[in-house]
């Protein structure tokens, strides 16, 4: 984890006055839709509006993600063909396998190559939406060191999957968890589905802190005003940060000591929290409440 991915916004690739205000609206990464955004007329058009607006707007340091078409469809490979070319931070391949991960690592390598690129520059955000997906996501990770992190899709899970859909999100209680392990063993980031029903602010809310008690790492918005709601949940909180830091400064005073083994307010201090109190330090830190 290099920078914050708290939330990771989606802007339709094909509308003009959301790309321009994109860099404004808070979010830690952008994720520019050419894919369910954008209907098969206007995929061409899009992709012109997309390269454009990387290369011409200041999105103020917020990640750039564009979200291609699947590479099974008529339009992922021309897709990774015109965007890499303008280096968005990443990109995010829909209905993502092994495979796929593999074929678009391959053109991402001969395009940077022919452009004087850096070499792996360009990131990748498989989208985990089929069963296959789910089933497979710690092998299509490890397919490339370009992946940074992993994107849950649930509307498109919960049809390959042949369920309903719920505001309380049971049905997708164990692809949250497959991700959020699948993500922690390779140290990337685990990004939970977007709450679509922007009036239910009570499950919007839960369905947070339920994806944060799970391992998930981010979450994705769809709307400018879900931002901040998600970034206060998987902030650390205030209480957190200090605890942290106690655990850390007596690490150090009992480092300075000779000492393996340390307490702190009567409780023995051992390897795993301390790991957490780096982990929520660093957090924090690139949060910037630190």
């Amino acid at each position: 984890m290099d920078r914050p991915r708290r939330t990771m916004l989606f802007i339709p690739g094909n509308n003009p006055n959301m790309l321009q205000n994109a860099g404004i609206l808070g979010a830690d990464s952008i994720i520019l839709d050419i894919e369910d955004a954008v209907s098969i007329t206007e995929k061409d058009a899009a992709r012109i509006l997309v390269k454009s607006a990387i290369n011409n707007l200041d999105f103020y340091g917020t990640e750039i993600v564009v979200r291609i078409n699947p590479l099974s469809s008529a339009f992922g490979v021309k897709d990774i063909e015109e965007i890499a070319t303008v280096q968005p931070a990443a990109l995010m391949i829909a209905k993502a396998t092994e495979e796929d991960v593999r074929t678009a690592c391959e053109m991402l390598a001969k395009i940077e190559d022919e452009k004087g690129f850096e070499l792996g520059r360009i990131k990748l955000f498989p989208l985990i939406e089929t069963a296959y997906g789910l089933e497979n996501v710690y092998s299509i990770i490890k397919s490339s060191d370009r992946v940074v992190g992993v994107l849950l899709g649930a509307e498109d899970l919960t049809a390959d999957l042949e369920v309903k859909r719920t505001a309380e999100g049971k049905e997708i209680f164990y692809a949250r968890c497959k991700i959020a392990a699948a993500c922690k063993a390779c140290r990337v980031d685990a990004i939970d589905t977007p709450f679509a029903d922007m009036n239910n602010c009570e499950g919007f809310i839960k369905d947070i802190q339920t994806a944060k008690s799970l391992g998930m790492t981010g979450k994705a918005a769809i709307n400018p005003r879900q931002i901040d709601t998600i970034h206060d949940i998987f902030a650390p909180s205030e209480e957190e940060i200090k605890y942290a830091q106690s655990v850390i400064k007596a690490m150090e005073e009992a480092k300075e000591q000779g000492k393996g083994v340390f307490s702190l307010n009567g409780k023995m201090v051992d390897a795993p929290i301390i790991a957490r109190a780096q982990n929520v330090v660093k957090k924090a830190k690139l949060a910037g409440l630190l």
